[in-house]
């Protein structure tokens, strides 16, 4: 279990992200069409999990910006946004922003992935939401980078991120 903040109120994690060099927890979310994607959807890729709470908040919809404008000129980079929002809504968002380089997946049928990742938060206001963190992983699923937010109002290291794909 991890104890981050949310507007400086302790907050508690279904457990701890997954170490650098371990095997990333396999997945099964729903995409945008309502189909199931899994880790082997993004084969061969290095990924980003963006985990946030909710596209419908400031901090989530800043974090999914930068990190659409930043892959925008990489290569083999799969960019997953992940959060408990409806694909309809995380389609929407991502289309009234211009937001191409982003693939959303939604954890409303999947709430192991929350466990799994060490990221559902267990009490607060937001329990049952994911916390803010940021997942990377090699083309082979292994992690190279593991932040968990330490307040949800505060936006992820991005050039930590971004360095562990380079």
């Amino acid at each position: 279990m991890a104890t981050i903040t949310f507007k400086k109120n302790p907050v508690h994690t279904a457990g701890s992200l997954p170490a650098k060099g371990a095997a990333a927890p396999d997945f099964k979310l729903v995409a945008g069409d309502l189909s199931e994607a899994t880790l082997a959807t993004f084969a061969g890729k290095k990924k980003i999990l963006n985990i946030v709470p909710s596209l419908d908040t400031g901090v989530c919809q800043m974090s999914a910006k930068k990190f659409n404008a930043a892959v925008a000129g990489l290569k083999n980079i799969a960019l997953i946004n992940i959060s408990a929002d409806l694909p309809f809504a995380q389609k929407r968002f991502c289309e009234s922003e211009k937001l191409a380089n982003i693939t959303n997946l939604s954890v409303f049928r999947s709430p192991e992935f929350g466990k799994a990742y060490g990221v559902v938060m267990t009490d607060g206001p937001l329990a049952g939401l994911m916390s803010r963190a940021v997942v990377v992983l090699d083309e082979n699923n292994k992690v190279v980078h593991a932040e968990q937010v330490p307040e949800i109002a505060q936006e992820p290291n991005y050039d930590a991120a971004l360095a562990a794909v380079k």
